[in-house]
């Protein structure tokens, strides 16, 4: 605008995030919800950050978090504690709560559309950085078999390009299901920064949602492994048969004694 002869140039505060969430929304979310996982992980469970220093120089945007999956909300609140602790340079450790007072804001998560519109609780979860998509396999309890839609991908594509982006290629909370090819036809396109992360005992200290404890004194563990690469020639089954043995899903880690085997004599 133009003031007594002089160009002004007018600010712009970013009061939203590249999908239209308000922040201060975003932030209110993230920071109780984060104080309630916080308690979960530290007093009621016990959460062991491992491989912490592969955060330790990664930029802002474009990077891809592919992880196994064994609650539908639990792995994705402990993600957020452990982010928002190496935002302010804690990498090995998610034990304290003020980093949610000033939480990693760019930070989103790929989840079924269905899921996220199932109740209040997971819709006000949705504001914490949901990028909704529509399962192409299942729907409703059901089988089906439809294309993937194209708005699914571009948001997709704004979520990396604008942060750090965490996603589950199996699509289920089953361990060892085979994955879906749909991260690595996006790992082909944008070739972010990918990092694998295998979570361990919390199918064991939740149930299925994530929602109910069942176990108080359990172990969990959250380990970060080292940035994959890839060859840009390879196919898209060649990388995702690289990611998911990278997140130790593939068929030769089937049986292998995990945290939730050594914790069986843990009392209720």
């Amino acid at each position: 605008m133009y003031f007594c002869g002089i160009v002004m140039k007018k600010k712009v505060i970013p009061y939203r995030d590249p999908f239209g969430y308000p922040i201060w929304a975003k932030r209110t979310v993230i920071f109780w919800f984060g104080i309630i996982t916080w308690y979960r992980c530290n007093r009621i469970n016990k959460l062991s950050v491992i491989g912490g220093e592969h955060l330790r120089d990664l930029p802002s945007q474009n990077v891809l978090f592919v992880s196994n999956h064994q609650t539908y909300f639990m792995d994705v609140a402990s993600m957020y504690l452990v982010f928002s602790h190496a935002k302010h340079k804690i990498y090995d450790r998610a034990d304290r709560f003020w980093p949610f007072i000033n939480p990693k804001i760019n930070l989103f998560f790929i989840a079924a559309k269905e899921t996220m519109k199932a109740g209040l609780l997971p819709r006000a979860l949705a504001l914490a950085g949901s990028v909704s998509i529509k399962r192409t396999w299942r729907e409703a309890g059901k089988n089906v078999s439809r294309n993937v839609d194209p708005i699914d991908l571009d948001n997709i594509k704004r979520a990396i390009q604008n942060g750090w982006v965490i996603t589950f290629p199996q699509g289920t909370t089953k361990p060892y299901v085979p994955g879906r090819r749909g991260t690595a036809h996006i790992i082909k396109q944008l070739n972010p920064i990918v990092v694998p992360v295998v979570i361990d005992g919390y199918r064991r200290a939740f149930d299925k949602k994530g929602l109910r404890t069942k176990k108080r004194g359990s172990k969990m563990s959250m380990r970060f492994k080292a940035p994959l690469t890839f060859d840009i020639a390879a196919n898209p089954q060649a990388i995702l048969d690289q990611i998911m043995d990278a997140i130790e899903q593939s068929p030769k880690h089937q049986g292998i004694r995990t945290l939730e085997a050594e914790n069986t004599h843990v009392n209720d």
